[in-house]
């Protein structure tokens, strides 16, 4: 068994969600520079070279990489070997969060009701999802999800007769519709699988992983593929003033699900899709 602290975990949380608004993780940054050198078309062009100027703006002055700073997703896996002290993790992870986003003067943009809708003035409560594991680590990642893109999500509940064009469709779809609204290029989190809820933290999930690491199973790193040059077809482009590049990446997650369903969700990230992780 091994100990850690819960003020432990309230400050990487915190620093966490600091380093996630400031720095594009490296594999998205580098499929935006790889986009802009594709692009054919002069305006395009010159807003790909505007947002990677934001980008390095961003890192140099230790400003936000946009100004929807999110609300923070965190999601945590637990070994069975720890043992927390000094409080809970839900608590740990929330005074993190609130530390987070007002030492590091991130905007606040979580009401405590959703229909009365007062701002909490300090983005919390997190979105949290934990996960247990072997050993004796706990591992974090934050990943602060602005709303522009988050509203163009969706979920499919689709029956056994869908095939792999159906699903390939959907994500297509999600695409099409949102159009400018999530400030493309985006990056698209596929689940598949499980049910109604699983779908939806499987296309969260997957908006974690690198771009530059296809998904395991060759089947499906082919339908990242194809569901990318589906999506860079529709001609949306940056910020949808057209273009080649639409989507800078595809990430598809499975899980088995029941005889009678095929639910698919699609998790929309804009150009600046953020996370950021450390072990304890």
């Amino acid at each position: 068994m091994r100990d850690i602290a819960a003020s432990a975990i309230e400050q990487a949380v915190r620093d966490l969600c600091i380093e996630a608004n400031r720095h594009l993780p490296a594999d998205i940054g580098c499929a935006a520079h790889q986009a802009a050198k594709r692009e054919d078309k002069p305006l395009a062009q010159e807003i790909m070279r505007d947002l990677e100027a934001n980008l390095d703006a961003a890192e140099e002055l230790h400003l936000p990489v946009c100004q929807d700073t999110g609300m923070a997703v965190v999601f945590v896996r637990v070994g069975q070997e720890v043992h927390i002290t000094g409080g809970l993790l839900r608590d740990a992870v929330n005074r993190g969060v609130a530390r987070g986003y007002t030492e590091g003067l991130l905007r606040c943009s979580v009401v405590g009701d959703p229909l009365r809708r007062t701002n909490t003035g300090d983005n919390t409560p997190a979105i949290l999802h934990i996960e247990l594991a072997e050993g004796d680590r706990l591992e974090l990642t934050v990943a602060p999800k602005g709303f522009g893109s988050e509203n163009m999500s969706r979920i499919f509940m689709l029956t056994p007769a869908a095939d792999r064009d159906r699903v390939l469709n959907c994500i297509v779809q999600t695409a099409r519709e949102a159009g400018s609204n999530p400030c493309p290029p985006m990056v698209l989190g596929v689940g598949i699988g499980g049910d109604f809820e699983m779908c939806a933290l499987l296309a969260k999930k997957a908006l974690c992983r690198p771009l530059d690491r296809p998904n395991s199973d060759p089947y499906y790193a082919e339908l990242e593929r194809d569901a990318l040059e589906a999506v860079n077809a529709l001609g949306i482009g940056p910020q949808g003033f057209g273009g080649n590049t639409t989507a800078l990446g595809v990430a598809v997650e499975t899980y088995p699900t029941h005889i009678a369903g095929l639910p698919v969700a699609v998790n929309v990230g804009c150009h600046v899709t953020r996370h950021a992780s450390t072990v304890l």
